[in-house]
Parts: C-alpha cells; sequence; structure tokens
C-alpha cells in the first residue's frame, strides 16, 4: 500500500504491486491500482529505486527521494508525464524487503551476465521501434 498524494489535504491509499523480471533485470515495475481506473504500471531503474531510498534521485520523469534525509522511514516517488504529475508516499521497509528479493535474484552489478539478456533487449527495442513507426 502507498499513499497517493493529490493535494497537500488530499491523500488516500491505493495498492502497489511491486514486480521484478530476471528478463528485465535492471527495471523494477510499480503497478498502481487507482480506485475507477485502470491499473497502471510503471517501469524504471532498479538502482534508482535503491539509491532513492537513501538520497535524492532521479531525473525526469521519475524521481525518488526520502521524506526525511536522516531517517530511513519514507520515500516520496514522483511520477510525470508532460506536466502531468503523480506523488506517491510508501514506507521505506517494504521497498528495502522487495530491494532484497530482487539482489537475492539478481545480484546488483551482475545484471549483464544474463546469458538471455541481450536477445531480450534487442526484442524489446524492436517491439518499440514497431510501435513508434506504425503510430
Amino acid at each position: 500500500m502507498m499513499s497517493f498524494l493529490v493535494s497537500e489535504e488530499l491523500s488516500f491509499r491505493i495498492p502497489v504491486e511491486l514486480r521484478y523480471e530476471t528478463s528485465d533485470p535492471y527495471a523494477v515495475r510499480l503497478t498502481f491500482h487507482l480506485p475507477g481506473d485502470a491499473p497502471v504500471t510503471w517501469a524504471f531503474g532498479r538502482e534508482l529505486l535503491i539509491d532513492g531510498v537513501g538520497r535524492p534521485c532521479g531525473e525526469g520523469d521519475v524521481r525518488v527521494t526520502p521524506v526525511e534525509p536522516d531517517a530511513l522511514g519514507e520515500v516520496l516517488i514522483r511520477l510525470q508525464v508532460g506536466t502531468d504529475q503523480a506523488l506517491f508516499r510508501s514506507s521505506t521497509a517494504p521497498l528495502v524487503a522487495f530491494l532484497d528479493r530482487t539482489d537475492k535474484l539478481v545480484p546488483l552489478g551482475q545484471e549483464g551476465s544474463l546469458a538471455d539478456f541481450d536477445a531480450h533487449l534487442d526484442e524489446a527495442l524492436d517491439r518499440i521501434l514497431a510501435e513508434q513507426g506504425a503510430g
């Protein structure tokens, strides 16, 4: 569960699914289940989430920062598309537990050692380019 911060005065708790796939070892996926809307999934760098637990990180569409710089209690995750943005607040403990499990699957720094990663990357790039060409 994370808090979706709508404004200074309004927030509500929503379920968020955290996912990690060894076929894409550099990324984590967060799926937000907003009431009345289809689930929305964001994929971004695992290392960004790891670093963001302890210090402000990220540029552009995804930014992760601890709520209090000297404490590991909560983090803010800001997602932005153009001028639209969403801000979520999460307890640090479940994120650290999730990241620990990802590290047991693929230790940080060992992502490139997965034999089929390059093939999956090529497939993903081909799919993205085909979608852009069709759009």
